[in-house]
C-alpha cells in the first residue's frame, strides 16, 4: 500500500504542470508568465521588454525550484521559494494593472490594435468587461478583427439565443398543446351536454306520450 501511495505520489508529480507546493500562489504566476512575455509583441508594453524578460527568466528559475520541493522537504529552501513567489506575485498583478491601465486607454483614444491585443492577451478579465467589449465592438465592428476573444463572445451569445429560442418555442409548443387540450376537453363537455340535453328532450318526449297514451285509455273506460 505505501509503495502504491509513493507510486501515485510520483506520477502526480511527473505530470504536474507546476509545482504542488505553494500552489494556490505559484499557479497564477506560472500561468500568467507565458502572457506576460507575449506582452513585448504589443507596441505599447516593448518599453517593457527587458523587463519582462528578467521576471521571465526568475520565474522559470523559481518553478525549477518548486519541482524539488515538491519532492523533498527543506524549510529554509520553502521559505524563500514562498519570498519568491510572493515578490512575483506583485510583478504579476502590476502588469495586470497595466493592462487594464492600457485597455481603458484604448477604448478612449480609440486605439482598435491596442483594444484588441488587450482583450486576447489572457491577462484581462473579459467575463466582467463583457458587456463593455461588445458594446464598443459593435459601435467600432469596421475597424476591429472580432477574432478570438469576441467571436468567442458572439458564439456563446448566439448560442445561447439558440437556447432560449429553442426554450420559447418548446414553452410556446406546451401552452399550444394546453390550450389544444383545454379546446378538446370543452368540446368533449359541449357534445356531452348535448347528447344530455338530447337524451333529456328523448325521455320528456317519451313521458308525454306516454301520458297521452294513458289519459286516452282512461278516457276510453268512461265512454
Amino acid at each position: 500500500m505505501r509503495k502504491l501511495l509513493l507510486l501515485l505520489l510520483l506520477s502526480t508529480l511527473l505530470l504536474a504542470k507546476n509545482p504542488i507546493i505553494y500552489a494556490s500562489l505559484g499557479d497564477t504566476i506560472y500561468n500568467n508568465a507565458p502572457k506576460i512575455n507575449k506582452l513585448k509583441n504589443i507596441d505599447a508594453f516593448k518599453i517593457y521588454a527587458i523587463r519582462i524578460d528578467d521576471y521571465i527568466k526568475k520565474v522559470k528559475k523559481c518553478k525549477q525550484e518548486g519541482f524539488v520541493l515538491d519532492k523533498r522537504d527543506d524549510a529554509k529552501l520553502r521559505q524563500s521559494y514562498l519570498n519568491k513567489l510572493r515578490s512575483f506575485a506583485k510583478t504579476n498583478d502590476y502588469f495586470l494593472h497595466l493592462v487594464r491601465k492600457n485597455y481603458e486607454q484604448a477604448i478612449e483614444e480609440n486605439n482598435y490594435e491596442l483594444f484588441s491585443a488587450l482583450i486576447n492577451s489572457g491577462l484581462l478579465d473579459t467575463k466582467e468587461h463583457k458587456k463593455e467589449i461588445l458594446n464598443y465592438y459593435f459601435a467600432h465592428a469596421p475597424y476591429i478583427n472580432s477574432t478570438g476573444v469576441i467571436q468567442k463572445m458572439l458564439d456563446e451569445d448566439e448560442r445561447l439565443r439558440e437556447r432560449r429560442e429553442a426554450q420559447r418555442r418548446r414553452y410556446k409548443s406546451k401552452k399550444e398543446r394546453e390550450a389544444q387540450r383545454i379546446r378538446q376537453i370543452r368540446q368533449n363537455d359541449k357534445l356531452e351536454h348535448e347528447r344530455l340535453e338530447k337524451k333529456l328532450q328523448q325521455e320528456v318526449q317519451k313521458k308525454k306520450l306516454e301520458i297521452r297514451e294513458y289519459q286516452k285509455r282512461e278516457l276510453s273506460k268512461t265512454i
